[in-house]
């Protein structure tokens, strides 16, 4: 297997981060975002869009978009499902991955990319800080009833809001998101579990 991305990037961690969950690694080529590699003629060609990360298969499929690799991988590798087999959990899962991807992932990047750029534009955080109250309140309220976002169990749920959430502390946001004691309850757990810290090289 082969993961064609960066180490820094939010959508590379999720993949990084199932892998790990599965015990298998995947021969990794770090495509520099910093020199636009991404752009390039090579990469366009596994990724059409430009971004990272591709993913190839043991024999040669080629895929990419990060929800649908973390699927892709939990559903052929052997090891611990992250799919809840429960029709009703698995809901849940597929309900907070959508969260995630509409309502969470967007505002929280406004915060971590005038942080990472240095670009520091007040205005623009204050939209992200906006953006993100509504969501954490969601899982808060989910959470106050169970330890993961799908129910008992840890998830794909957990493994696409995880590298939003990392860079949003790692951006000094503890104090916004600490008024949500479910949520850091939630991410002490989340953040503690060794595929995630294997995945961003704790």
């Amino acid at each position: 297997m082969k993961v064609y991305g960066n180490p820094m990037s939010t959508c590379t961690r999720k993949v990084l981060t199932v892998l790990a969950e599965k015990g298998r690694e995947a021969e990794f080529t770090n495509i520099d975002l910093m020199k636009g590699e991404q752009k390039s003629p090579e990469h366009v060609a596994r990724q059409p869009f430009g971004v990272v990360p591709a993913f190839e298969t043991d024999d040669g499929f080629m895929m990419y978009e990060s929800r649908a690799i973390i699927r892709y991988l939990d559903r052929t590798l052997p090891g611990t499902s992250l799919t809840p087999t429960d029709p009703r959990a698995y809901a849940l899962m597929e309900q907070f991955m959508a969260v995630e991807q509409s309502y969470f992932s967007g505002p929280a990047m406004k915060i971590v990319m005038e942080r990472f750029r240095g670009t520091n534009d007040e205005a623009n955080v204050a939209k992200g800080r906006e953006g993100i109250k509504r969501p954490l309140e969601v899982i808060d309220a989910a959470l106050a009833k169970q330890p993961f976002l799908a129910g008992k169990d840890f998830t794909l749920a957990e493994v696409t809001w995880a590298p939003y959430m990392d860079y949003l502390m790692a951006m000094g946001e503890q104090g916004l998101i600490g008024q949500y004691k479910n949520v850091m309850a939630w991410w002490d757990r989340v953040a503690n579990r060794p595929s995630f810290k294997k995945a961003v090289g704790r």
